[in-house]
């Protein structure tokens, strides 16, 4: 005898887990990304003052 699970427990069986992984990714991804931004802004100011002096 078969038993068949609910379809939310199949949707979330097929879906739940590249959901998580795609959040995981894009929190890691966001933080590199303001990392990298500050250090353009970094890197701009010191190419302004290398200008100036």
């Amino acid at each position: 005898m078969i038993v068949e699970m609910p379809q939310w427990i199949m949707v979330l069986g097929n879906f739940g887990f590249p959901i998580a992984i795609t959040i995981y990714l894009f929190l890691r991804f966001e933080k590199k990304l303001e990392k990298l931004e500050k250090v353009i802004i970094e890197l701009g100011e010191v190419i302004h003052h290398s200008r100036k002096g």
